[in-house]
Parts: structure tokens; C-alpha cells; sequence
């Protein structure tokens, strides 16, 4: 994720602070200032956080998604960078919680650059504690201002949740743990005893996006001082259109 530490006598003491305190001293690297330790937490990034608001990083991957339809192919954007530059540090302007499909590539879907987004992807977009606790980090250190949550259409661990429920499917290894996280949400989406997959979909990442601000008590505290929305959409794998679902 770039280097963030937290040295170990800080985590051992970290249940005496409370979270507020946390976010506070997090976001400015101070965290030996709060009594966490003796040596300080060093945020990862000596760059200057993103400068928009969540209106505008919203409305940025909206054009972003704009121009990858209109050019109808994956395309990187920005041109040449010298990887070189990339080593100062980062300063992403959202965070995108996204399918691991490899139909999916948030930096091609919202024309973006290396550096700009902090991208997450597990399968079924869904939100663990490691997915929140890097998003927690993004918003916390890196002062990203917007979390995306971006299912996709034909969502193969959607689906699969929904085998769970209509036929009782169990799946080897860890596949079946990973989906059940999805299971409310086809529950929600099923009519007359039948799943609609686009609506299981769409109702996954409603679950998640809800999911992430409720189980966060720092994404809550960022929401709260509008300094963060959390937003979903839903990729079409057929034109490459993002339904915004804010």
C-alpha cells in the first residue's frame, strides 16, 4: 500500500485510543503525538492529498468512463510517465472497490493514469475486514475523498450466491465462504422464487456501499465531516458503460 507503518508497540496500545483519535492522528503521520508510542507512524505519501471534493472525483470518473465508451477500446491513459516519478508517493483521488473479473480494470473502465486510483478488487466486490481496513487507509493517510463500489453485469460470484439459495450448491474450497457474503442481497433481488441477476447485482453493491460506511466507524466520521462520499455503479461487460447509482 506504499509503506505506511504503525511500529509494534503502537499497535499494542491502540485499544486505549479511541477511533476518533485514530483518524485524526493518522491523516497527519502524528500518531506518537496521541501516546500510541514512542516512535511515530509514518504516512506512506510526502504528497499533497488530492485537492477535490467528492462531487468532483465523481464527477471525474464519470467523464473518465465517458471517454473509455466513446473510444470503444482499453487504452491507457495520460501517455508515457516515467515509472520514476511515481516513487515520491501517491495521491489518489478515489477509491475503487471492484470485481477481480479480468473484464474489469478500474484504470482502463475510468481512464485513469498509474498514481490516481486505489483500486481494491475481490470477487463479488465485496468488503472483508482487510477491503475495509485498506479503504479506512486510503481515506485516513491518503485523504481520498471518494469510495466507489463497482459490481458488473453477469457477475459470476452473484450468480453463484444465487446457486446457493435456489439449488443449495456448495462449492469447494473457500468459494463458498467468499460468496455468502452476497446471499442478502439475492435474497432481496429474488421474485416469485427466481433471481434476477442484474438486480442481485445492483443490490450487492447497495449492500456493500451501505455495508462499508456502517462497519467503518472512520468512514462514518469522514462521511459525517463531508469530507468523504461512498457511492456505487455497475459496469456493463457489453459497452463498458457505468451505471452511477449516485
Amino acid at each position: 500500500m506504499g509503506g505506511f507503518q504503525l511500529m509494534e508497540p503502537v499497535m499494542t496500545n491502540l485499544s486505549v485510543v479511541s477511533r476518533r483519535n485514530v483518524f485524526g492522528t493518522l491523516a497527519c503521520g502524528c500518531v506518537a503525538a496521541a501516546g500510541l508510542g514512542s516512535r511515530p507512524a509514518r504516512a506512506a505519501s510526502p504528497l499533497a492529498k488530492t485537492s477535490l471534493s467528492a462531487e468532483e472525483a465523481l464527477a471525474k470518473l464519470k467523464a473518465g468512463n465517458a471517454a473509455f465508451v466513446a473510444g470503444g477500446a482499453c487504452i491507457p491513459a495520460g501517455g508515457p510517465v516515467p515509472i520514476s516519478t511515481l516513487s515520491a508517493g501517491q495521491a489518489p483521488f478515489a477509491v475503487v472497490l471492484g470485481c477481480s473479473d479480468s473484464r474489469t480494470p478500474p484504470e482502463h473502465v475510468f481512464t485513469t493514469g498509474l498514481g490516481e486510483l486505489f483500486i481494491i478488487r475481490v470477487a463479488g466486490n465485496t468488503a472483508d475486514t482487510t477491503a475495509i481496513g485498506s479503504i479506512e487507509y486510503a481515506v485516513a493517510v491518503l485523504g481520498a475523498p471518494l469510495v466507489m463500489v463497482m459490481g458488473h453485469s453477469q457477475c459470476g460470484a452473484v450468480e453463484a450466491a444465487g446457486e446457493v439459495i435456489s439449488v443449495g450448491t456448495q462449492f469447494p474450497g473457500f468459494i463458498g465462504d467468499m460468496v455468502q457474503p452476497i446471499v442478502p442481497a439475492v435474497l432481496r433481488a429474488r421474485r416469485d422464487g427466481h433471481m434476477l441477476l442484474d438486480d442481485a447485482v445492483r443490490a450487492n453493491v447497495e449492500d456493500v456501499a451501505a455495508h462499508i460506511a456502517r462497519a467503518s466507524e472512520l468512514v462514518a466520521e469522514a462521511i459525517s465531516a463531508n469530507k468523504l462520499r461512498v457511492v456505487g455503479g455497475v459496469y456493463n461487460l457489453a459497452n463498458g458503460k457505468v451505471d452511477f447509482l449516485a
